[in-house]
């Protein structure tokens, strides 16, 4: 006993050191419900964290966030983190090895010569675009979703915005930050490439399409190239400026952390998913879950045939990838566990969110394979996938279906994966070659659970690992770290997937999950009933769109 607090003791004095020598990492994501610093030691284990919860806003019809909320949530994670540091290990965090930031992809933040913002935050969320994403998908032969920043840009030209003609400069939510804080206007490849189409060849944006584009919009844009236009693209590794002192007042307004600390490319939540899961070799795969929901999957050679199920997108590292988004994840299911936790309090037994949350996912174990004839849309915004512009989250059920808690609860998981699945099935089609997936983000913190019923959503094995619940934020930081093991020099030694491989996952701890027989036919039956009943999805689209615009006239 006595040797064992020993240990305790020199291992917390070791980490003490690192924490005041700079030895850490830090990594900083903003996802969409909550914004959360991740700090990781020398082993790229994490020491503290720190996080704030947010929620984007449908102001005007767009779905943003404002630039406010942005930065008071940041600055209420890091001082969470900084808190953290000092209630763990008694000393205040004032510098690290390296910084680096990650936020969800796509969408439009346009900037004018006097670097002011044009119009407010478009996220990926929107989905507004069809027509330029058509029109683009077209002219490139390349595959171009309605939430990637180039389909926003094309959007507002097509739509003769007064603000077109101002834009200097647009980026995604993750390089806004980073410029921010280090003045410079460049963005990870990964991040990048959903922004505008990536040749694997060169790392950098494809110049045929930057051509094709120029000569389309012709007079009608910004007066500028859309390479001038568009962050710089780099690879993992590569540097990517420094924390500025009013970058460091940004984070942090106390001034405990202080400027000069180097950042590596600011990345996408698709690619911090990846490193948080070791999926950046070809043949890996891995799914994230939040508020939207998408399996990425590291491609050995480019598909046959364009997809508009599949996104083209890379690794970090600049390898090509096949994502399948999915506009809409888990928020569904965290709402109708916020109304459990609303019943328990009206019955005078209160419970944290986590704990209800938890309780609720674990009695999906109970429910029947199929989920008792029950039927769940998750839908809170439009799903290209499924065709629908617009979302409506549903739940029905036929008379003869078994209501229970059981039965609901596995609806409503089995209802985040359904419109995965679907997309899923194209990559089957073009014969993708996949080894292992794996998963991660908080629905996976209750262990067991979703985990089995992604197995059988994809009839395949699913690997979480300790740090599933760590998601894009560890992620990151793993990033930065990489970026901190070449400071100096112009690369790093390693390539992504060694330094990975040899560094971090070593010795990581993997819970495989084998897809069970009775689950896999029960997902297949609910999927059946899932793809059938898109036509009461429609239908409560077109019927509620009919509702707005009848009361809109008679305003």
């Amino acid at each position: 006993m006595v040797e064992r607090q020993d240990e305790g003791v020199e291992r917390l004095a070791g980490l003490r050191e690192a924490i005041e020598q700079g030895r850490t990492a830090l990594g900083i994501e903003l996802g969409s419900t909550r914004i959360k610093a991740c700090l990781v030691g020398p082993d790229n284990a994490p020491l503290a964290s720190g996080s704030h919860d947010w929620e984007n806003q449908l102001v005007d019809g767009v779905w943003t966030y404002s630039l406010d909320a942005v930065w008071s949530g940041l600055q209420e994670s890091v001082t969470a983190l900084l808190s953290d540091v000092e209630r763990q290990y008694g000393v205040r965090l004032t510098t690290v090895g390296a910084l680096g930031v990650s936020a969800m992809m796509h969408g439009y933040l346009a900037f004018d010569e006097a670097d002011e913002l044009l119009v407010p935050f478009r996220t990926w969320r929107n989905t507004s675009t069809e027509r330029a994403a058509t029109e683009l998908t077209g002219l490139f032969g390349y595959n171009i979703p309605l939430r990637w920043s180039v389909a926003h840009l094309y959007q507002a030209i097509l739509d003769d915005e007064p603000h077109v003609a101002q834009v200097r400069h647009f980026t995604t939510l993750a390089g806004y930050v980073h410029w921010r804080l280090t003045g410079q206007q460049v963005l990870g490849v990964g991040d990048a490439s959903g922004m505008f189409p990536i040749d694997p060849a060169t790392k950098d944006y494809d110049q045929r399409m930057l051509a094709q584009l120029d000569e389309l919009v012709g007079d009608r844009g910004s007066g500028l190239g859309i390479t001038d236009l568009l962050p710089r693209a780099l690879p993992a590794g590569a540097d990517a400026g420094a924390l500025t002192a009013e970058g460091a007042a940004l984070l942090d307004p106390t001034g405990t952390l202080r400027p000069g600390i180097p950042l590596c490319p600011p990345e996408g939540d698709a690619g911090t998913g990846m490193v948080a899961t070791n999926s950046v070799a070809p043949r890996t795969g891995n799914v994230s879950a939040g508020t939207s929901i998408f399996a990425m999957v590291v491609l050995e050679k480019p598909l046959e045939s364009v997809h508009e199920e599949l996104d083209l997108v890379t690794t970090p590292a600049g390898d090509l990838v096949a994502m399948v988004h999915c506009n809409n994840g888990a928020s569904e299911l965290g709402a109708w566990a916020e109304l459990f936790g609303q019943f328990a309090t009206a019955l005078g037994q209160p419970a944290a969110p986590d704990a209800v949350f938890g309780a609720l996912l674990r009695s999906a174990l109970d429910g029947d394979a199929d989920g008792g004839g029950l039927l769940a849309y998750n839908y809170l915004s439009g799903e290209p996938i499924t065709g629908l512009e617009a979302g409506r989250p549903l739940f029905t059920r036929t008379p003869d279906s078994r209501l229970t808690l059981g039965n609901f609860a596995r609806t409503q998981v089995y209802s985040v994966f359904g419109t995965l699945s679907l997309g899923m099935r194209v990559l089957a089609e073009e014969q993708v070659g996949l080894d292992s997936m794996f998963a991660h983000g908080g629905l996976f913190r209750t262990e067991g659970v979703a985990q089995r019923l992604l197995a059988a959503a994809l009839g395949a094995p699913v690997a979480v690992g300790r740090t599933a619940g760590e998601g894009g934020a560890w992620g990151i930081a793993v990033l930065a770290a990489y970026r901190a093991s070449a400071h100096g020099a112009a690369a790093p030694e390693q390539s992504l997937g060694a330094y990975l491989g040899a560094e971090v996952f070593a010795d990581a701890a993997l819970d495989v999950v084998e897809p069970d027989a009775g689950d896999v036919a029960g997902f297949s039956a609910y999927l059946e009933r899932y793809s059938a009943g898109l036509a009461i999805e429609r239908a409560a689209v077109e019927t509620l769109r009919t509702r707005d615009t009848t009361q809109e006239s008679d305003r």
